[in-house]
């Protein structure tokens, strides 16, 4: 291989002048391992040097990925590696979705079309760590203004906040406190992770509550209350089984990780189950899942299918993975992290679908930006709403 050559397909393909010839070729020079450590080099120089704001918008997760799926390259190369966009990618070859994996927002309704960038918009940071904490009393503390250390302590369980942001219970000593209920609220723009007194972990996603008693064990049940949605990793205890419960059905389990989905403008219940084993009852009607299906519950019709678990846990890892995502579906997470109304022009239909990563790191200007870039769409900002048409 010329290095020449390959630094001319690499550019041409980079801005989307590549001829379909071009394009094979330069598909071909990667995918051929005796290439592999000139390819590693010369991507290497060039994400180094790739511009700071395209570095900044995706984030070491999504270097990783793409580095790991198109090199195989080691830590040390991928820590140092910086990013580059890859736009308009269209029609290209399905091999080109190894290299860009986890780069690019895609719309795809079989349709392309230029279209210009967003000319002016009211910039929106993303959202924060940050929850509101109710105890039984009705005292309302701010996690995210509240300092370190214990915030409360109810009949022998203390509560407090740690360095890193969390919220911990603690049980001291014999508990009188299963009657106090906690909840734990987060606002559209806000997610936030607490540790329940069986050393359960719970990451709280936007415009969510979780309520629980303060020692959490009641009449032999570890038992939670979800509005919206939470991801849990549950602390094993074969003689205390831990409930989800939501508007419509409960989630039964003995020590196991999956997520809930119980938002009220989603079609339906949505839970995941990434290990272990649970079972959901709604009703009559009762499901037991296994890792890498889902459970939807639609006013107690039950359907499970296999799904990928990285589009659904990709909030608590702080990223949208959006691979193959409904568009409204999409832009319904954007809308509630970045605290926006979305609104659709009629011209918008409701069978796009969405694809890649994105940063829940970035601006709402950026991500904007780059899914105008698929062509497909276009957006309008006023304030907190969000204009959406073609």
């Amino acid at each position: 291989m010329q290095d020449t050559r390959f630094n001319y397909l690499f550019e041409q393909y980079y801005k989307g002048l590549a001829t379909p010839e071009e394009s094979n070729e330069f598909l071909n020079i990667v995918e051929d391992d005796l290439n592999k450590n000139q390819v590693h080099e010369l991507m290497e120089v060039y994400w180094k040097n790739a511009a700071a704001e395209d570095v900044e918008f995706f984030s070491e997760r999504q270097r990783n990925r793409m580095f790991e799926a198109v090199l195989d390259t080691d830590q040390d190369v991928k820590k140092k590696a910086g990013f580059k966009i890859w736009p308009r990618l269209a029609g290209i070859a399905a091999a080109a979705a190894i290299i860009i994996a986890g780069t690019y927002l895609i719309f795809n309704n079989n349709k392309t079309k230029d279209t210009e960038s967003i000319a002016q918009v009211s910039d929106i940071a993303p959202g924060k760590v940050g929850a509101t904490l109710t105890l039984a009393d009705g005292k309302k503390i701010s996690l995210e203004d509240a300092q370190n250390g214990e915030l409360a302590n109810e009949a022998g369980i203390s509560i407090n906040k740690t360095a890193d942001g969390q919220v911990v219970y603690q049980v001291k000593g014999n508990s009188g406190a299963s009657d106090k209920i906690n909840t734990l609220t987060t606002a559209k723009g806000e997610t936030y992770m607490l540790t329940l007194p069986d050393k359960s972990k719970v990451w709280i996603n936007a415009a969510s509550s979780l309520s629980y008693s303060a020692s959490l064990n009641k009449q032999g049940l570890r038992k939670v209350k979800l509005q919206g949605e939470a991801y849990f990793e549950i602390f094993k205890d074969k003689a205390h089984p831990f409930i989800v419960q939501t508007d419509n059905q409960e989630v039964e389990v003995l020590g196991t990780h999956f997520n809930v989905n119980s938002y009220n403008d989603e079609p339906g219940i949505a839970t995941t189950l990434m290990e272990g084993s649970v079972k959901i009852i709604s009703g009559g009607t009762q499901k037991i899942i296994k890792p890498g299906e889902q459970a939807i519950n639609r006013s107690g019709a039950i359907t499970v299918n296999l799904v990928n678990l990285e589009t659904v846990t990709d909030w608590k890892n702080g990223d949208f993975n959006l691979d193959k995502v409904n568009f409204k579906v999409a832009m319904r997470k954007i809308a509630r992290w970045y605290n926006v109304e979305v609104i659709y022009d009629p011209s918008i239909t409701d069978d796009m679908e969405a694809g890649g990563w994105v940063s829940r790191q970035s601006n709402l200007s950026s991500i904007l930006n780059v899914i105008e870039s698929s062509g497909l769409v276009r957006f309008k900002v006023d304030g907190r709403k969000v204009f959406v048409y073609k």
